[in-house]
Order: structure tokens, then C-alpha cells, then sequence
């Protein structure tokens, strides 16, 4: 799939995700977290061939701009979704999914001051609740729910719904539906 392929996916995506979404105008002009991502694709192809001055500063131009700061080193599938975005942090080892959404404030960070792999992963469908915070090499299973102002700092099964701080998983239930769990008040903190 071409660029304009991908960027056709994520106002797709992003449609598809939130709906005070009026136009695919409206999100391809407004969306701050369309725009980090975008700018976090050529961060992220500078970065593979080396040109990580480069790299890095494309990233805090977009930083500066969206109030999104995405490591140029972060890995991210397609489809990702950051809604309103303002604070959202992923660090340099952070590997991300297809399908995932974030909401404003989540950190995908690291623990350690050591090189290796020190942020988490985040299997595809995923969603991030507002300010939760996912921290150090932890793996979040596909399709699992993370709770508003969670603190997740161990690995979480596939279809759990992650509560608390720390955050402590339940699964999920066949119902569940993942918009209607992260507006839930008992999932909140």
C-alpha cells in the first residue's frame, strides 16, 4: 500500500473511531494525532537509515506542533489512533499494533535507564484509556482494554481489561464493547 493508501486508511480509521468526526476533511486537517503519526512515519524511515540528528528532530517539530511526543524509534502498525493526543509519550522500544487507539495523556514508557528493549508492546486492538501509563518491556495481549489513569507495569493476556494502579487484568467479557469500557466509570481510577 502506497502513502496515500495508508493516509486514507487512517481517516478511515480515525472516522471509524470517533465520532464527533464529521468529514474526512475534518480529520486529515485537524487531527493532531493523524498529524504525529504522519510526521512519525518519516521520523521513523530516517531513524532505519540512520539519519537520527535528522530523525529526532523531525519528531520534535511534530512534537512542538501536535503535542505528541512519538520516539522516532517507536514501531507502529496501521490503523493506529490517537484521540485529542495532547501529552501522549511513546518511547523509543515501544512496539504498537494495528487497530490500537490511545487517548490523551498515555505514556507508553520506560523504567530503566538501560539500552534494550524498555518499553511496552501493545498487541493489535488494543485501546489505551486516558491518562493510563504502560511502563517498562511489558506485552499487552491483542483486543485488551486499559482503564483510565491505569498503571500497567506487568504483561496483561489477550481480551483483558487492565483496572488499578498497579493495574491488575480481568478478562473480558463477549459483550464487552471496548468504546463503551473505557468511558465506564468503575474502569476509571
Amino acid at each position: 500500500m502506497g502513502m496515500i493508501g495508508r493516509m486514507r486508511e487512517d481517516i478511515a480509521a480515525a472516522r471509524l473511531r470517533d465520532p464527533a468526526a464529521r468529514s474526512a476533511a475534518e480529520v486529515a486537517l485537524l487531527y493532531p494525532g493523524l498529524h504525529a503519526i504522519w510526521v512519525h512515519r518519516i521520523s521513523h524511515a530516517l531513524w532505519r537509515r540512520r539519519l537520527r540528528l535528522l530523525a529526532r528532530a523531525t519528531s520534535q517539530v511534530s512534537r512542538w506542533l501536535t503535542g505528541i511526543e512519538i520516539h522516532p524509534g517507536a514501531r507502529i502498525g496501521r490503523r493506529f489512533f490517537i484521540d485529542h493526543g495532547m501529552g501522549v509519550v511513546i518511547g523509543e522500544t515501544a512496539e504498537i499494533g494495528d487497530d490500537v487507539m490511545l487517548y490523551h495523556g498515555v505514556t507508553l514508557g520506560g523504567r530503566t535507564r538501560h539500552s534494550g528493549k524498555r518499553h511496552p508492546t501493545l498487541g493489535d486492538g488494543v485501546a489505551v484509556g486516558a491518562g493510563a501509563k504502560v511502563l517498562g518491556p511489558v506485552t499487552i495481549g491483542a483486543r485488551a482494554v486499559v482503564g483510565a489513569n491505569a498503571v500497567v507495569t506487568r504483561d496483561a493476556p489477550a481480551d483483558s481489561i487492565l483496572v488499578g494502579i498497579p493495574a491488575k487484568p480481568r478478562m473480558r467479557s463477549a459483550h464487552d464493547d471496548t468504546r463503551a469500557l473505557l468511558t465506564a466509570p468503575e474502569y476509571s481510577i
